[in-house]
């Protein structure tokens, strides 16, 4: 019996548009051949944890089993809050994976992914997490040593920003308004409390980035492959962690990392 690939997020690069590639059993699949053309994602129903590579009955959390939601670094609670980190003390549920990771220079950045967010990544994971939020544009506005500093700035302006994407904004046609970026990184300087100002950049540019989107159906509807494990139909585009149908069904790859798939298409004309 065919199990499929288990899914994990789709790498993306940019030039001056973003170029997606789904990582499968057979090999990379270039997404930009398929956009246009009848493609299929059929879930096998085999379900393997992200972290350990263990086959599982359930996930708990995102791709994980318990063993490793409980252990995991990948899973500890400043992933998510970044201002708990510990990494800098030489702490956390695995100090060498800390320090690899989370004792590194973090950029705090403005992104526009259907209206106005603050968010905190690794320095080197630029532009890819902006890409993986369906941010349009987006503005460095401080870069510094370690995680918890970065969360503690990022903490401190989810006074005036949000700090999560509208997932059914962002899958809509936005206008990427770098102005609105700058505008906003000087009313941060005015909110910032005043210790951590000096972290603050004033000379960074945003960068505009663009989706392999033919259209946006007006309406779009989320699918969980634990209950619809069919998805098919002709594929409009990718943006985010998102593949988007013409009929408005779409499915958030990331969010089905170690669901095993089979996957056909018909390549566009």
């Amino acid at each position: 019996m065919d199990e499929g690939t288990p899914l994990r997020k789709m790498m993306a690069r940019t030039d001056e548009l973003v170029h997606y590639t789904m990582r499968l059993h057979e090999g990379p699949l270039d997404m930009d051949h398929v956009i246009g053309g009848h493609f299929a994602v059929r879930a096998t129903g085999a379900l393997t944890c992200d972290a350990c590579g263990k086959p599982v009955k359930k996930f708990y959390g995102q791709g994980l089993c318990y063993p490793c939601l409980r252990d995991a670094p990948e899973a500890a609670e400043c992933i998510v809050r970044p201002e708990l980190c510990r990494a800098h003390l030489g702490e956390g549920r695995d100090p060498a994976w800390e320090q690899e990771h989370h004792a590194k220079e973090h950029t705090v950045y403005l992104s526009n992914t259907g209206g106005i967010k603050v968010g905190v990544t690794r320095s080197t994971q630029v532009p890819t997490r902006w890409i993986d939020q369906g941010a349009v544009s987006a503005l460095v506005i401080a870069r510094v040593p370690y995680r918890q500093l970065a969360g503690l700035i990022e903490v401190d302006l989810k006074r005036i920003l949000a700090d999560r994407t509208n997932w059914r904004a962002m899958l809509k046609k936005v206008d990427p308004d770098p102005d609105a970026l700058r505008g906003m990184r000087a009313a941060v300087r005015g909110a910032l409390r005043a210790d951590l100002q000096e972290h603050l950049l004033t000379e960074e540019e945003p960068v505009v980035l663009h989706y392999p989107v033919l259209a946006y159906p007006p309406k779009v509807k989320s699918v969980q492959l634990a209950k619809t494990p069919v998805v098919e139909g002709r594929l409009m585009g990718a943006k985010g962690q998102y593949l988007i149908w013409e009929d408005g069904q779409v499915l958030n790859v990331r969010n089905h990392t170690g669901y095993h798939v089979n996957v056909e298409f018909q390549p566009s004309v």
